[in-house]
């Protein structure tokens, strides 16, 4: 298990949880970001990481990307 900041752009993974307070993890599930979903990194800009989840693509902050594991 590793934080998705670590994760390869381009490979798809599985989502084995999601940290964070409870507004956190209220905020990553309204996006679509699930345990036992999958994540796809795009590309990181700026200490933003861009990804895919669903078919959309979203932009959440590095600190936000580094509770949910993968």
């Amino acid at each position: 298990m590793m934080p998705l900041p670590l994760a390869n752009i381009g490979e798809e993974y599985l989502i084995r949880k999601v940290g964070g307070s409870p507004e956190v993890k209220k905020h990553l599930e309204d996006l679509g970001i699930v345990a036992g979903g999958t994540v796809t990194v795009i590309s990181t800009i700026g200490g933003n990481v861009i990804v895919k989840v669903k078919e959309a693509r979203i932009a959440i902050s590095k600190e936000m990307a580094s509770k949910i594991m993968v």
